[in-house]
């Protein structure tokens, strides 16, 4: 785990060791372990050291090959690169250390790109071909590390972060004004783009190559991998779908716990957590867990069941596990928005602030730590949503539905007059297309409400999920932390991906018979939080974990915002956003916001949307602010009627 830098000149300059080495300043929190640069005239690699396997001076990046041809600058861990290891030397090639590293440096040498299909894990990369010219960058299956890249006609520059680039003495900071309306729509980023124009983030799934022999310097892109969601030709008994689920989640946990450092778990108090610290806590007694509570003196309504310490103290005694606990109170927001703005660069799918606190607190036990993410995405943890489309006669219908979910900021009825300032350069900006193109290289062929349950996990998992991982990333990161998520292991994702949904949903039957045989929506019941979903892997884990967490309704990590915004840090939240001079307003109408939260709309409701106020954005126009939704305001807004997702 690690933090990777590049640069190529295409007018045969020198790359500067000055640039390159702020450069890996810039992400030293990646990597306080070492670092190391390779310069080659016009071709510099670069590279910030977090040490987990093999730390000897032997896995030192970058990485170059023994006959000197080929040149590797990694960040990530692949977990079976012992596998992939003895195959090589049966092949007649020798290493010289124990890191994963030296195993992804003589597969690319190897099977070249198709080497990625055979990794196990997460990664980013770099490969140079000193003989051909030619660069590789790749990325991880499901997007775990991020890859960021900038092009010109000069130069190509490459990093783990966009802080990097901006070291770049003549790169222009400039809002990315088309990435921002898709932002303020989906809460997210579907595209490739990044809130810095000219700044682009490596699809997951894709490698990219570039000839610098050749005239064009185009960078080529190429999917290698893609989720594939489908019901299976043939089904087979439910009995042995569980024991197959029960053995891969055990292989994959089992599979992460490689390390030379001392590793931990999340605790969070629900079930994929649980289960991946029950079987961590099997391998290694007295596992470290870690959990992020809430102070909830101030806290009303659904808010009181926000903390869910009790539990997962509960499961620490009972897994035997040595815990630690951080509770979070009103105000400590605002104390960390400064570091967690830089280290985050873009506001992604929610507030993410305790999660840097979660990921501060287990940074001072452990380098490494498990994380349940991925579970909800791949077993249907969200069935409020899934249903929304489920009985649409069509692709586009369903496109429809489950667009105008997803339509989480700002709907698409008032979005003109919220950019009304740059609304000229943003409105030939079809979000609608966007969301579609998510499926692009899908097959769209849709029979039965299966298929388009199916179409809504493939659509999570290339969005929202992979939102959650650059997010994860930045935060752990932050912390010069190593997060591994065990969901995530590509055998279990396959078994995921064709897993019958009757086994993943409850209620699926009864949600068809209303929509079929009812006008209008009569079952909204299905279309609130419940225990629904992730059925089969809620029956596997209750051979680890207690019947109350088998049972529980499904509760994001989320902290109460809402009475906190109410009370003691009303304060803050009023001088930010009644703050007319706030350079956020030279992209957003000031008084728009206000009339669109008078409406009551669903879109706005139990929303926090966080700019950053010290970051690389912070250059261009100053001081960013936050901006809230409704919680800013005298009146408290009515509850819809559906109950939208809390992040």
């Amino acid at each position: 785990m690690c933090g990777i830098v590049g640069q190529i000149n295409f007018d045969k300059s020198p790359v500067s060791p000055v640039v390159l080495k702020k450069m890996t300043d810039a992400i030293r929190h990646r990597g306080p372990d070492g670092e190391g640069h390779w310069i080659e005239e016009s071709v510099g690699f670069g590279h910030r050291r977090l040490s987990i396997i093999d730390p000897s001076p032997l896995g030192r990046q970058p990485m170059v090959s023994r006959d000197q041809r080929y040149v590797l600058t990694y960040n990530g861990e692949i977990y079976n690169f012992r596998e992939l290891r003895t195959e090589l030397e049966a092949k007649g090639y020798g290493f010289r250390s124990q890191t994963d590293s030296e195993v992804v440096l003589y597969s690319l040498v190897e099977w070249g790109s198709d080497a990625l299909l055979k990794f196990n894990g997460m990664f980013a990369l770099a490969f140079w071909d000193r003989k051909h010219k030619q660069l590789l960058l790749a990325r991880d299956r499901y997007g775990i590390k991020p890859l960021y890249y900038f092009q010109n006609k000069q130069k190509i520059v490459f990093c783990s972060e966009q802080k990097a680039i901006l070291e770049q003495p003549a790169f222009d900071r400039k809002i990315n004004k088309q990435a921002l309306l898709e932002y303020f729509t989906f809460q997210n980023l579907f595209t490739n783009q990044t809130l810095l124009e000219g700044i682009y983030l490596l699809q997951p799934g894709h490698f990219a190559t570039l000839d610098t022999v050749e005239g064009t310097k185009v960078l080529k892109h190429t999917m290698y991998w893609d989720y594939e969601f489908s019901e299976p030709v043939k089904t087979i008994p439910k009995e042995e779908y569980l024991e197959e689920l029960d053995r891969l989640f055990k292989q994959a946990v089992s599979r992460q716990l490689v390390s030379d450092v001392e590793l931990g778990s999340y605790l969070s108090g629900g079930m994929d957590s649980g289960s991946i610290t029950a079987i961590a806590a099997s391998n290694f007694p007295y596992l470290k867990t870690f959990t992020c509570g809430f102070d909830l003196s101030s806290a009303s309504g659904i808010e009181l069941s926000f903390d869910e310490r009790e539990k997962a103290e509960a499961m620490s005694a009972k897994f035997k596990t040595e815990h630690y606990e951080m509770v979070l109170k009103a105000g400590d927001m605002e104390r960390c928005l400064s570091k967690l703005s830089w280290h985050l660069e873009e506001p992604r799918v929610g507030q993410s602030y305790p999660n840097f606190y979660a990921s501060k607190l287990a940074s001072k036990f452990v380098k490494v730590v498990l994380s349940g993410a991925g579970g909800d995405e791949l077993f249907g943890g969200y069935p409020w949503r899934y249903y929304r489309g489920a009985t649409a006669e069509n692709f586009e219908q369903y496109v429809d539905e489950y667009y105008l979910y997803w339509q989480r900021l700002i709907p698409n009825s008032v979005i003109s007059k919220v950019f009304a300032p740059v609304w000229d350069d943003v409105k030939d900006v079809w979000t609608r297309d966007i969301f579609k193109d998510v499926f692009a290289n899908h097959s769209n062929s849709l029979e039965k409400p299966e298929d388009f349950i199916n179409h809504s996990l493939y659509f999570e998992a290339k969005t929202f999920l992979h939102g959650l991982f650059v997010v994860e990333d930045k935060l752990s990161m932050a912390h010069s932390l190593e997060t591994r998520v065990p969901f995530m292991d590509n055998d279990l994702v396959d078994f995921a991906m064709q897993c019958p949904v009757e086994l993943k949903l409850n209620n699926l039957g009864e949600v068809i018979r209303l929509n079929e045989n009812e006008v209008g929506r009569k079952g909204n019941q299905y279309f609130q939080k419940t225990n629904d979903g992730k059925q089969i892997l809620r029956d596997m884990m209750s051979r680890y974990i207690p019947a109350d967490i088998i049972k529980a309704k499904k509760q994001g990590f989320s902290s109460p915002d809402a009475s906190w915004f109410r009370g003691e840090s009303i304060e803050f939240v009023r001088r930010k956003l009644l703050d007319k001079n706030s350079p956020i307003f030279d992209y957003l109408d000031f008084h728009c916001p206000t009339e669109v939260l008078a409406v009551g709309t669903i879109f706005f409701s139990r929303r926090t949307i966080f700019f950053p106020t010290e970051s690389p954005l912070s250059d261009i126009s100053g001081d960013f602010k936050p901006f809230y939704s409704s919680y800013l305001f005298k009146k408290k807004l009515p509850e819809p009627g559906i109950e939208p997702t809390t992040i």
